[in-house]
């Protein structure tokens, strides 16, 4: 027979705790507890002008507007609008996002000309985005593909026509264009300046 690997019970005898151990304890993680309460400053303290500065840093930039919430100056004849694409970015250096919308009315063929729209947030926390610019407008007769915004300059392939004979489903012109917020308007580029070369 093999002897049992467990230590004999006379020998944990010392690892028992007594009456006093416990009390040292108790003692010793109260005093931990008040001191960390002592060391970190107390909300109830704060004045009403300390709260209502840091509130704004702790929110954080806003989020950005909702493209599927704007009323766009689309006429459409009844149909509805669809947004095809966006994408969001700081535009105007103010550290909140603005979105840029391609929206189209809805069509049963071809390549319906689309409209590029900048949106802002409403005004107030459930109102639906604002257009603020019109980029592209659809009397133009365009389709935006490739739409991004990179380093605060919104940029976008417009695809049209050389003459109305040339079938809606195939544009037989492309343009790359760009547009950035200088001196309180979208001032647009194209060809190689508007790809930022």
């Amino acid at each position: 027979m093999q002897p049992s690997a467990a230590p004999d019970l006379v020998d944990l005898a010392h690892t028992h705790a007594r009456p006093l151990h416990w009390l040292a304890t108790a003692t010793a993680t109260a005093a931990v507890v008040a001191l960390s309460g002592a060391l970190t400053p107390r909300a109830a303290e704060a004045g009403p002008a300390t709260r209502a500065a840091s509130a704004p840093a702790a929110a954080g930039p806003a989020a950005a507007p909702d493209a599927g919430t704007a009323d766009y100056p689309l006429q459409c004849g009844g149909a509805p609008h669809r947004v095809a694409r966006y994408a969001t970015g700081d535009l105007d250096g103010d550290e909140n996002p603005e979105t840029v919308a391609v929206v189209h009315c809805e069509a049963g063929s071809g390549s319906p000309p689309a409209g590029l729209y900048v949106l802002t947030r409403g005004r107030g926390d459930d109102a639906p985005a604002r257009v603020v610019a019109t980029l592209v407008d659809p009397r133009e007769q365009r389709s935006v593909t490739g739409l991004a915004i990179r380093g605060g300059t919104v940029r976008a392939t417009l695809l049209g026509y050389s003459s109305p004979d040339v079938p809606s489903c195939c544009p037989d012109e492309k343009e790359q264009v760009g547009w950035e917020w200088t001196g309180g308007a979208f001032v647009r580029t194209t060809g190689a300046e508007a790809l930022g070369a």
